[in-house]
């Protein structure tokens, strides 16, 4: 029952075959006896998962049944949810119990869906191997001394181990993709604005985005279409339609234009990694694309450009918590500036405060100028490398990591090192593009993840390219041993 996609979970639940209070009690039970050795969870939500799981039987019963009533997902601990604790993996709010829903949970909850808990995460999403969580690192069901990838590396796991069907991520620089690359599964980072960021703790307003965390393709055409849409609450949600995703899932690929991006073919590439994506590539040549080269010239520049815009604004951000409205307060303070510096020192830990000191550098009067508007300027040439490609070519793919997952501890002293492991991600995210990730062949017995790019609004079309490669693949349907 547990290596069942949403689809064929949801035609079991609505034939019969079993109740969402069966598969949602299976799924806690799995949680109980597997997460220990992955730790993907921060909270589990048993009374009331089994609470939504007989309501979705009732309705089920009752005809208003509808792709996800009844389907058991997670939520990434960085989604408000009411009367849960949503900590962001930090200290700063492990005593924060969100009195409102975010949007996107908000949306889940109308669509019938179970929440499980909330998973593990990078602290405030700071983080490409979810090693800076307070609550400890997530371990990869792959291999339990290897990191999943982050900052949504605790979804990603949970998801790979068949501990919940399907996740929400958020991705800033790579944090759905990137994890979901070291996982196996398949990863959505969906257009800027496409889904609502009211009530998703902001890290970097204008590079965070929320999507789904699936097995397949299909999995995340159906999550994507309850997760997007307009947002009154968010000023930077898009009124552009929402198209129905799963309609458009079998389109015919002929005639298709694919960019291969030299620049992502480095040294820093591992071979075997750049074999994998190779192949993958070849299997869209026999299914009617074609395949060219393009350049993207300004890439290199991606990464330099994301450490200095991200911090800024996460600067900015995290200024919020203070110990005075909520969140950690140090004890006994002796004066308000006491208050304010011991508890951000306390509540925060080593990578968000070089992350908020980085920032406020960079804002600061003398060298505003000279980091920070620099840094926008060249995210607009970045941009601008995309909208040329996308004049010749219809998707650009690459690969999403350029190795597989690392060791536990292995780049934890040696921050730039471990920075480069989103250096083919980060530029999608400067310019707002959408982008997939989809298992492909592994590569020394660890998964692979494909990355395609695509333009503005054209998460069908990555649906589309991520189902037709998995209807000849199965790729996405290994699974870790000890978790099958």
């Amino acid at each position: 029952m547990y290596d069942k996609t949403i689809a064929e979970l949801g035609a079991g639940l609505r034939a019969g075959d079993f109740s969402s209070l069966e598969l949602t009690q299976g799924y806690l039970d799995r949680i109980r006896r597997l997460d220990a050795a992955l730790n993907s969870f921060i909270s589990v939500v048993e009374d009331s998962a089994l609470e939504t799981a007989r309501a979705a039987d009732e309705r089920m019963k009752a005809g208003r049944a509808g792709p996800l009533t009844g389907i058991p997902i997670a939520h990434k601990d960085i989604f408000c949810t009411q009367g849960i604790k949503t900590s962001c993996g930090s200290r700063m709010l492990d005593n924060f119990v969100s009195p409102y829903d975010a949007a996107v949970v908000s949306r889940f909850r109308e669509a019938g869906a179970v929440v499980l808990g909330k998973t593990n995460m990078d602290e405030f999403a700071m983080g490409s191997s979810n090693e800076t969580s307070y609550f400890g690192p997530v371990r990869n069901p792959w291999d339990t001394e290897r990191v999943p990838g982050g900052s949504s590396g605790g979804s990603a796991a949970a998801v790979a181990a068949r501990l919940a069907v399907a996740a929400t991520g958020t991705d800033t620089g790579g944090s759905i993709r990137q994890p979901a690359s070291l996982c196996g599964i398949t990863g959505l980072k969906p257009t800027y604005g496409r889904v609502s960021r009211y009530g998703m703790i902001a890290f970097a307003s204008s590079l965070d985005q929320g999507g789904p965390m699936t097995r397949s393709a299909e999995d995340a055409a159906a999550m994507l279409q309850v997760m997007a849409g307009f947002d009154p609450r968010d000023s930077t949600s898009s009124e552009q339609p929402v198209p129905d995703y799963g309609a458009q899932l079998d389109a015919d690929l002929a005639g298709l234009r694919i960019g291969l991006v030299q620049e992502y073919f480095d040294a820093g590439l591992d071979p075997a990694v750049a074999q994998s994506v190779r192949d993958a590539v070849e299997e869209y040549r026999r299914l009617g694309a074609e395949v060219v080269e393009v350049s993207l010239p300004n890439s290199a520049l991606a990464v330099p450009t994301y450490y200095v815009v991200a911090p800024a604004e996460c600067s900015s951000n995290l200024s919020r918590f203070d110990g005075v409205r909520y969140g950690y307060r140090c004890a006994q303070p002796r004066d308000l500036e006491d208050l304010y510096k011991r508890s951000r020192a306390e509540g925060f830990g080593a990578e968000v405060k070089r992350r908020i000191m980085i920032g406020t550098y960079a804002l600061s009067a003398g060298y505003y100028d000279a980091y920070y508007l620099k840094a926008q300027k060249i995210r607009h040439l970045i941009s601008s490398d995309f909208r040329r490609a996308f004049e010749t070519v219809d998707v650009l793919m690459g690969p999403v990591s350029p190795t597989t997952a690392f060791r536990v501890g292995e780049k934890t002293d040696d921050p730039v090192t471990m920075y480069l492991s989103d250096i083919y991600t980060i530029a999608v995210n400067l310019a707002g593009l959408p982008a997939i990730s989809v298992p492909v062949a592994p590569a020394q017995n660890m998964p692979v993840g494909l990355h395609i790019v695509g333009n503005y609004f054209a998460e069908a079309r990555l649906l589309n390219l991520a189902h037709r490669l998995q209807q000849v693949t199965d790729w996405h349907k290994q699974a870790p041993a000890g978790f099958v």
